[in-house]
């Protein structure tokens, strides 16, 4: 099962993210400190259900406590989130999602006709960093199940983390990622609304544990933003912010929310 909740009213707008109140404790402050925001989905929540029918679900958390390591596929990911729409009475819907989300938004797309319009943050429509994400997911897979030893490390220092998943989180990641191997980005054509939101410093540099390998976002949708806009994009580059700072709902919500009011109207 797959929880989820509906907050406000308006056009419909599916919303990945856990929308619980935020708990305070060393968690948090853990978080905080990597330059994560533990608050992030319950601020985009009421960011959003402002002016729609938000319905938000934790589906990263749903994958975390119920893994699918041989079957994540995006034909499964996107049947997942239609299954949410329909218990959500929601024929149609406008989607909001970042980083891996924000892709799967793009696989949701091109796999249905009920979207309405699609915010993609964190991740480019061109170009996406598909072979280098399977190296990643491959590498984290490889270190999952280790015993954990709760060894403090400095916040940035991605090379020294311990990875406190199980084989089964991490192979349904490597499984999304090489079923993505084929996907050719460049064929795609929709005529939707379509957003793309990144920073312009998004570019991820993993260290040996990870095969040196470079994740770029942020690249790809400066090179392309000509080409995007041309496809019909509209393109909003956040200067100077990487991965987690472009994700926060202070950067995001200013954006995305005014650019759907504006397209939902239409």
């Amino acid at each position: 099962m797959i929880d989820f909740e509906v907050h406000g009213t308006g056009p419909n707008l599916l919303l990945p993210v856990n929308p619980a109140p935020p708990v305070e404790g060393p968690e948090a402050d853990q978080m905080r400190a990597w330059g994560a925001d533990p608050e992030l989905g319950h601020s985009l929540v009421e960011g959003f259900s402002k002016r729609f029918r938000v319905i938000a679900f934790d589906y990263e958390g749903f994958l975390q406590a119920q893994p699918k390591p041989t079957t994540l596929t995006p034909s499964v990911l996107v049947d997942d989130f239609l299954s949410v729409a329909d218990a959500a009475d929601a024929p149609s819907f406008a989607y909001y999602g970042y980083s891996w989300l924000g892709m799967a938004g793009l696989q949701l797309a091109v796999r249905t006709d009920r979207l309405t319009a699609l915010a993609m943050g964190g991740y480019p429509p061109l170009d996406g960093p598909y072979e280098a994400m399977l190296a990643v997911t491959t590498a984290t897979h490889a270190e999952a199940g280790q015993p954990v030893t709760g060894t403090v490390v400095e916040p940035g220092d991605w090379d020294s983390t311990e990875v406190p998943l199980t084989k089964e989180q991490t192979q349904q990641f490597v499984t999304l990622y090489q079923a993505l191997q084929g996907f050719d980005d460049h064929a795609v054509m929709l005529t939707i609304p379509r957003l793309c939101v990144a920073g312009s410093a998004d570019n991820i540099q993993y260290g040996e544990r990870w095969g040196n390998t470079l994740v770029s976002i942020g690249t790809p949708v400066l090179e392309n933003r000509a080409e995007l806009e041309r496809l019909g994009w509209t393109v909003e580059v956040l200067d100077g912010l990487d991965h987690m700072q472009a994700m926060q709902a202070a950067q995001i919500l200013p954006v995305v929310e005014p650019w759907l009011a504006d397209q939902l109207r239409k």
